[in-house]
């Protein structure tokens, strides 16, 4: 169906979240459910919710959606789908069944590009063994998509992001780099194969990172998105009360991001994200402003970030090279806590 998407939008993928600092400002007079079957709530800022079914068994529950990132639908439901389920490995769970979002506007595009949108969810869903059991849709313009997704892990082996540990080394799974690179080809400043990394990137599943976290006992984890590896390293750090430093200079890169940034551009959205974490976050003299700036850049569908015993961090990471995770990198540590939660150098 030859309808481009990105007609559509102005800011597509996880770059169109709510600014973090507005989005906790608004969360933070909620009132909490008490409920001692509840084990992981929005309090932690987590991955998602858990909820224990019994001694064996616990839900782990997620919803993501967002606007077009790419021009083709097919494509599009593919990426939606790869982000929305990695929220259930970023907390250690199966995923096993979901339900269709979608705002579509019926009467302003083709109902076929619909249908490829529908179908890449499907087909992401079936690789991971994720059955999409049903949906809701609204009329709406512009056209957004995602899954709520349910998995299952055990209550003794869940993964948040406040399970880091003094001395742990943080392995990231995946280059970054996907906003700068969505925001170059919006203006015709990306090459073909820069654009098609980035988009080869967003669908793949954070599926066997999940099961090497498991074999290798790893307790502290997250997802990089919207926040940007910034803004969600912040939200370890605070949830599991260690300073981390990242050293900017291991953090692997698509390729033309750093050229990208260097030529300005850099979207809106990380320089939200840089006013959520300045306030808490120490920058070393000598760090390059793009390469700040890249740890602020919203990704979409993007790695896990693990904490690691230092001893297990590089049979670890010769797992993932092996598995496909072939940019996977220790970009960081965990220390005691110091008045700063986190550092770039």
């Amino acid at each position: 169906m030859s309808f481009d998407l990105l007609t559509t939008v102005e800011t597509g993928g996880c770059s169109a979240k709510i600014p973090p600092r507005q989005l906790e400002e608004l969360l933070k007079d909620l009132p909490l459910p008490a409920d001692p079957r509840i084990l992981v709530d929005i309090s932690t800022h987590d991955d998602a919710g858990v909820y224990r079914i019994n001694e064996e068994t616990a839900l782990v529950i997620t919803t993501d959606f967002f606007p077009p990132v790419v021009s083709d639908g097919y494509e599009f439901g593919l990426i939606a789908a790869a982000n929305s389920i990695s929220d259930i490995y970023a907390m250690g769970g199966t995923p096993l069944v979901a339900l269709n979002i979608m705002m579509f506007p019926s009467t302003r595009i083709p109902m076929g590009v619909y249908r490829d949108i529908l179908r890449g969810g499907y087909d992401k869903a079936h690789e991971a063994g994720v059955s999409i059991i049903g949906g809701h849709t609204i009329d709406d313009y512009p056209p957004k998509y995602g899954l709520a997704v349910i998995g299952t892990v055990h209550p003794g082996r869940i993964i948040t992001n406040a399970g880091v540990k003094e001395g742990d080394e943080l392995i990231l799974t995946k280059p970054l780099g996907t906003g700068i690179i969505l925001a170059g080809h919006r203006m015709n400043m990306t090459t073909s194969s820069q654009l098609g990394n980035a988009v080869g990137l967003m669908k793949q599943l954070n599926a066997r990172g999940a099961a090497l976290m498991h074999k290798y006992g790893i307790r502290g984890a997250t997802d990089i998105t919207g926040f940007g590896l910034a803004g969600h390293a912040l939200r370890m750090a605070r949830g599991s009360g260690v300073t981390i430093t990242l050293d900017m200079n291991r953090v692997p890169l698509l390729e033309g991001v750093y050229g990208l940034a260097d030529q300005g551009c850099i979207p809106g959205a990380a320089f939200r994200n840089l006013d959520y974490t300045e306030g808490e976050t120490l920058f070393a003299e000598g760090l390059n402003y793009n390469m700040k700036m890249i740890a602020h850049d919203a990704q979409t569908s993007g790695g896990l970030l693990m904490a690691v015993a230092p001893e297990m961090s590089r049979e670890l990471l010769k797992e993932l090279h092996e598995s496909g995770h072939t940019e996977a990198a220790v970009i960081g540590k965990a220390t005691r806590k110091t008045e700063t939660a986190l550092m770039l150098a």
